[in-house]
């Protein structure tokens, strides 16, 4: 029985000897293959950790108020998402808080920090000057400085196809636009919307006359029923918010009129049957674009009717609006006729700007 005993024990003792090696073989395997997942883990989490390039936008008014800077958020926005920016958007009460505002983008360290509008001009100056590594792009005008990207719109070209819009389709030979305010920029709208008047109908009358703000939808209402009490049966709001007063005069006279920097035709299709068209979402859009791409370069850049910058309903652009028979398809096409020529170079629109 001892012998029995004494073999038992030994196999006994080789079956926990083969389980222990077995099982540590085993175990390095896991092991093996644990820190296999792990370092694939930690490359995802490096790749997916890459730091975002961060870009800011910084308005000279309150988002909401103009469409003008309402477009530039959404076109910001659609960059965000196709090419992985984190973006934010500071908002300043008035244009005296622009300075500040870049300031604390700068601080916050932004790689890129976009403003618009002339009435941020002088702040992005000093502060672009300031502040030499930082990328700066201005939309809307130019701020000369080497590390600032100016975006210029070809406004006149629009205006252009307005005017001729408008002495295609009035019927007294007298129109009008109420302008914002007499500043050399806005002369690109009047002057570019003269020249395309006159070039459809040279005896054409055009009254202009400004309210003193871009704010103030009372001070234009007046001046559009001045204009219409006048014999325009046109009436072109160039004047930003105060283009609301354009359209209430319009409703209650009878009289036509057009919106600017977006299709505002939806608002009272009756009356507001055009509008020149900015296309501040798309040129938001691809300066991010650019800088997310490693594109990004800095000088003046502009866009017209060629780039698709600038524009008006129902000829540049589509319109959930009907087209007003003030305006017709006969006129339509004769006005997509003069945009190809501009955009040929068949058609010179004068810049009153240039030298």
């Amino acid at each position: 029985m001892k012998k029995w005993t004494v073999l038992t024990l030994v196999l006994f003792a080789l079956t926990v000897v083969l389980s222990a090696c077995g099982g540590n073989a085993n175990n390095n395997a896991g092991n093996a293959g644990n820190a296999g997942n792990a370092a694939e883990g930690a490359n995802g989490a490096a790749n997916s950790g890459e730091a975002k390039k961060r870009v800011v936008l910084v308005t000279p008014e309150k988002i909401g108020v103009n469409q003008f800077f309402t477009q530039m958020v959404e076109g910001l926005d659609k960059a965000a998402a196709e090419f992985n920016l984190e973006t934010k958007v500071i908002e300043s009460a008035d244009p005296t808080q622009v300075e500040q505002n870049l300031r604390a983008a700068v601080a916050e360290k932004y790689d890129l920090i976009i403003t618009a509008a002339f009435s941020a001009a002088d702040a992005l100056k000093k502060v672009a000057t300031e502040n030499p590594d930082q990328p700066f792009a201005i939309i809307d005008t130019v701020v000369d400085a080497p590390n600032v990207r100016s975006i210029e719109f070809r406004e006149h070209e629009a205006a252009y196809l307005l005017g001729a819009a408008a002495g295609l389709s009035t019927k007294t030979g007298t129109v009008g636009a109420v302008v914002a305010m007499d500043v050399p920029l806005l002369g690109k709208y009047t002057s570019g919307f003269d020249q395309g008047l006159k070039s459809v109908k040279p005896d054409a009358k055009f009254l202009v006359n400004f309210v003193g703000s871009f704010t103030d939808p009372a001070k234009a209402k007046e001046l559009a029923l001045l204009q219409q009490s006048q014999g325009a049966d046109f009436v072109a709001g160039m004047s930003a918010v105060g283009d609301s007063g354009v359209f209430e005069a319009a409703k209650e006279k009878g009289f036509y009129t057009a919106g600017q920097d977006t299709d505002r035709t939806g608002e009272d299709p009756e009356h507001v049957v055009l509008s020149q068209l900015k296309e501040t979402d798309t040129v938001t859009y691809e300066t991010a674009k650019d800088f997310a791409a490693g594109n990004f370069t800095y000088g003046s850049i502009s866009y017209g009717l060629k780039e698709n910058g600038v524009g008006i309903t129902f000829v540049t652009a589509e319109s959930s609006s009907p087209l007003s028979p003030f305006v017709g398809q006969e006129n339509v096409d004769k006005l997509k006729k003069i945009r190809d020529d501009i955009v040929s170079g068949a058609v010179t629109v004068k810049n009153p700007l240039a030298p």
